[in-house]
């Protein structure tokens, strides 16, 4: 028989993290215990534990008893209201080291220890700072900008000097997947658009943008790829980038979008999803409530800063 493995999931809640937490409870010879600030909704064999990593106290009583963890992956991130913005402020990037650390330092005296995976993303090459360099290698320089990933990144590194375990980042693009109230989720955010627009009688039309090439990840695959960083000694101390492997242009996918939600495609129609949407919120409870829709009927508890996410 394996010997049993801890799984400790931070960010339980969000995006990458609630797909996580949903691989890992299928595993066999997984315990999977789930933290964030709202508590996800239960998926199998999973310990849920309500901690804002904000606090420090909290924090320490409840991670200095987790002696056991074996494994951990941190996918717990604060974002700024002015979600873009807020990318290049120097307290966006401090605070979200302030929470690694809240999480790890109690949790660094667990003797059994093996593997932390730390999320990145196409940050750390300065997409949100301009056009960035394609294709994107793991293995070149730094680019020097100010970012949180570095931070988190350097502090894990000096963490790990003389101790057993060993890291892993990852670093998706576009990540795609099921969560409700997250800041950088484009599904929700196009749904409440798709599904204003149909109540309305219009058809789907593109609300604009450059045409960028993009790539994109499903959640379930990047949940899959933090088992495969775990329990693959070639990726410690390793960097790699997840994507699907395939490439798309939103205004050519648009169609196949529309059809997917029984809609036709309309015409382009530029629209600011971030300033135009939160004016429909009175339209979005309605439709909740008129057909009965698990969503929350409050559009922010629903879509977050995506909207925002979106546009950019």
């Amino acid at each position: 028989m394996k010997a049993m493995k801890k799984m400790l999931i931070a960010g339980a809640s969000g995006l990458v993290g609630f797909a996580a937490v949903r691989h890992f409870a299928e595993l066999d010879n997984w315990e999977v215990v789930a933290i964030s600030r709202r508590i996800p909704a239960a998926a199998g064999r999973v310990t849920l534990i309500s901690v804002d990593l904000h606090d420090q106290q909290r924090c320490r009583e409840i991670f200095g008893q987790m002696t056991d963890v074996t494994h951990l992956i941190y996918a717990a991130l604060y974002e700024k209201p002015s979600l873009i913005q807020g990318w290049s402020e120097r307290d966006q990037m401090e605070t979200n080291l302030t929470m690694l650390k809240n999480l790890f330092e109690p949790l660094n005296a667990a003797a059994n220890l093996q593997h932390v995976s730390l999320l990145q993303g196409t940050k750390a090459y300065g997409v949100h700072l301009g056009p960035m360099r394609i294709p994107a290698r793991e293995r070149d320089p730094r680019h020097q900008h100010a970012n949180f990933y570095w931070l988190q990144e350097d502090y894990l590194r000096a963490k790990q000097a003389g101790n057993k375990w060993s890291w892993t980042i990852l670093r998706p693009q576009l990540v795609i997947g099921e969560a409700i109230g997250g800041n950088l989720n484009i599904i929700p955010a196009i749904g409440v658009f798709a599904a204003l627009s149909k109540e309305a009688g219009l058809p789907l039309s593109f609300p604009g943008g450059p045409p960028f090439i993009f790539e994109a990840v499903d959640a379930d695959l990047l949940a899959r790829s933090f088992e495969w960083a775990a329990t693959t000694p070639a990726c410690a101390n390793e960097i790699f980038n997840i994507t699907n492997g395939d490439v798309f242009v939103w205004d050519e996918v648009w169609p196949a979008i529309a059809d997917a939600l029984g809609m036709k495609p309309g015409p382009l129609v530029p629209v600011c999803l971030q300033h135009e949407m939160p004016k429909r919120a009175a339209e979005w409870a309605t439709v909740v409530r008129k057909y009965g829709l698990r969503s929350p009927t409050d559009l922010n508890a629903f879509v977050g800063e995506s909207f925002e996410f979106t546009d950019f």
